[in-house]
């Protein structure tokens, strides 16, 4: 079992990371025209960064908000592969899935799915879920009433600090992954296709859209791999 202390570093560290940048997402909202219990009840309810910026851009647009709903929805959906590839990691009792699929989201699954078992995979979702959940919510309310002093958000940089984190974790995995390129051959061909789709598509889809389409990495290596 990975050391607790060690769980619990990278846990705090990705939750403290990310959930201050709950700031520019409060900021954001109120600047877009929702109220302060507005943007605090969509950060405690939907909780899932992506999908919630998409809503606010939307309303801020002064579009219908259904299409802007839908887009999140849509964005959000990435979730659910989470979970799927999550199940079989932490293996909850019946009775604690329902309210752990709150938490499922890109930084939970990226602490959890690093972890070399259950035991330290559990540790790891629930303390990055528990630390981010708090502070994401927290910060939104400050973001949201402190929005007309703070101004732009990305300023701050807080805006980049999600995908700042992402780099940090995927570090490791990528020396992993190139330490065992033999045998690991098929992963590496699925990763690197899904980079190539998300730079792609990014120029051209909002935020989050490129991410689902990555995933259509997985059956091109598998239909290739059979082909051949």
């Amino acid at each position: 079992m990975k050391g607790r202390r060690a769980v619990l570093r990278d846990a705090f560290g990705v939750g403290v990371a990310v959930g201050v940048s709950g700031v520019a997402f409060g900021g954001t909202a109120a600047a877009g025209g929702l109220s302060v219990a507005q943007a605090c009840a969509l950060s405690l309810l939907a909780f899932t960064g992506a999908s919630q910026f998409a809503l606010v851009a939307a309303v801020a647009a002064g579009g219908n908000p259904l299409p802007g709903a839908l887009g999140a929805i849509l964005l959000g959906s990435r979730n659910a592969l989470y979970g799927l590839r999550l199940g079989p990691i932490l293996a909850l009792p019946t009775r604690l899935r329902l309210p752990a699929a709150q938490w499922v989201i890109d930084e939970t699954t990226a602490v959890t799915i690093a972890q070399p078992d259950r035991r330290s995979a559990r540790l790891g979702f629930t303390a990055t879920g528990a630390t981010l959940f708090v502070l994401w919510n927290a910060t939104t309310a400050a973001g949201a009433l402190g929005a007309t002093a703070l101004g732009d958000p990305a300023r701050y940089g807080l805006d980049v600090a999600g995908p700042a984190v992402f780099l940090a974790l995927l570090v490791p995995q990528l020396r992993q992954a190139g330490a065992k390129l033999r045998l690991d051959r098929e992963r590496c061909w699925v990763a690197g296709i899904a980079v190539v789709i998300a730079l792609a598509a990014s120029p051209f889809l909002p935020s989050g859209v490129p991410i689902l389409l990555s995933a259509l990495a997985v059956p091109l290596v598998l239909v290739a791999g059979r082909r051949r």
